[in-house]
């Protein structure tokens, strides 16, 4: 089912995305001074527009990505320090049992007589 709504997915972002790149596909020049959009040392010449598109969406998900995992950072320490005082009290817990196994075995070879043979002083 997963495999199903994933393809359906990716059927809608196909769907959006092979028309736009058809209709832009016409090349321009990509300039990155605002200053002087006709240096020719910051200009890209003849980059076809769905390529910048692309791009801009692409970096646009890696920063969105990058400030989500930065976001989370606190519940990720939290979640690691559960799991080192959860391993601590698994392990003491461990060893509790090991006592008592290793205890149990020792008192029936010997130990003090039972309540039903006391004798009267």
């Amino acid at each position: 089912m997963t495999r199903f709504i994933k393809n359906l997915i990716l059927l809608a972002i196909a769907v959006v995305l092979v028309p736009l790149s058809v209709a832009n596909r016409h090349t321009v020049s990509l300039s990155l001074n605002p200053f002087d959009p006709q240096d020719p040392r910051l200009t890209v010449p003849d980059i076809p527009l769905f390529w910048i598109i692309f791009a801009s969406l692409g970096c646009g998900i890696i920063v969105g990505g990058i400030g989500a995992w930065a976001k989370q950072g606190r519940w990720r320490k939290e979640a690691r320090s559960k799991r080192r005082e959860a391993d601590k009290w698994h392990k003491e817990a461990d060893q509790l049992r090991e006592m008592n196994t290793a205890g149990q075995s020792a008192s029936t070879a010997k130990g003090l007589p039972g309540p039903s043979n006391r004798n009267a002083a």
